[in-house]
C-alpha cells in the first residue's frame, strides 16, 4: 500500500470523491504491454501454484469430506470486471444450504455497506475456520485465474446482488478484473470497513503496474500466514 493511501483514505471515506470518478479512462490508459504481462504471470504463477499446492489440495478435500460428507468445492456466483457475472470457486467452509440463509441472517451482519461478514458465523463448519484462518479456502480460485474470470492481484469480487445494491462511484472498482489478493487482503480483511475496501480497491486501480502487482503478491504471503481479519 502506498503511503498516500495510509495518509488520506480516512478523509475520503464515504465522500464519493468526484475526482475519483475516472477509473474506467485511468484504467484504459495503463499500458497495453503491462496487461499482457499481466495475465502471463497471472497464468504461469497460478498453474505453478496449483501443482506445488497440490498436497494442501488433498489434505484440505480429504478434511472437508471426513466432517460431514458434502461437497468438497462451493461455487457462487459474483461479479467480474465490467459487471460480467461469472462462477467463483472455493473450498466449502460452511455447512450444506448455508448460502441460502445469508438474505435472513443480514440483520446480524457486523461490517458496513454492501460487504457481510459475522465473527462466529455459526454456519461455517470446524474445518472451514480453519481453512480461512488462512485463506485456504480461496485457493480454488487459481482455477478461476487460468480461466481468465480474475487475475492474481485485483479488487476482490462480490456477490452479484451486492453489486447491484452498489452506486455508480462504488461500481467503479469492477473496471477491473477482480482478484485473489487486494490492498483489502494485506490491510486488514475483516476488520476494513466497506467504505474503506472501496477507496482501497480504487487506489489499487490508480497504482497499477508491473511492481505493484510484484509487491502485493510477496506482501500477501505474511498477511495471510498471520490469519489477521481472517473469519
Amino acid at each position: 500500500m502506498t503511503g498516500a493511501t495510509e495518509g488520506t483514505i480516512s478523509g475520503r471515506i464515504g465522500t464519493n470523491d468526484p475526482d475519483r470518478l475516472n477509473m474506467y479512462e485511468i484504467y484504459h490508459k495503463k499500458s497495453r504491454i503491462y496487461l499482457s504481462v499481466k495475465r502471463v504471470m497471472d497464468v504461469a504463477l497460478s498453474a505453478a501454484a496449483l501443482i506445488l499446492l497440490l498436497p494442501v489440495f488433498l489434505v484440505t478435500a480429504a478434511a472437508i469430506k471426513c466432517e460431514d460428507r458434502g461437497p468438497v468445492f462451493f461455487v457462487q456466483q459474483r461479479a467480474g470486471k465490467d459487471r460480467k457475472p461469472f462462477y467463483m470457486y472455493k473450498f466449502r467452509s460452511m455447512y450444506v444450504n448455508a448460502d441460502g440463509k445469508l438474505k435472513e441472517m443480514m440483520k446480524d451482519n457486523e461490517q458496513t455497506g454492501h460487504a457481510f461478514k459475522i465473527k462466529n458465523d455459526p454456519r461455517i463448519t470446524r474445518t472451514g475456520k480453519w481453512i480461512r484462518r488462512f485463506s485456504i479456502d480461496e485457493l480454488p480460485q487459481l482455477i478461476n485465474i487460468i480461466k481468465g474470470d480474475m487475475s492474481i492481484v485485483g479488487p476482490r469480487p462480490i456477490l452479484t446482488f451486492q453489486m447491484e445494491e452498489c452506486s455508480q462511484y462504488e461500481r467503479q472498482r469492477l473496471v477491473v478484473q477482480p482478484g485473489l489478493t487486494c490492498y483489502w487482503q494485506i490491510g486488514g480483511r475483516a476488520d476494513v470497513t466497506w467504505e474503506e475496501w472501496v477507496e482501497l480497491d480504487l487506489d489499487y486501480i490508480e497504482d497499477m503496474s508491473l511492481w505493484t502487482d510484484i509487491k502485493m503478491i510477496v506482501k500477501t504471503i505474511p498477511a495471510v500466514l498471520s490469519g489477521d481479519g481472517a473469519y
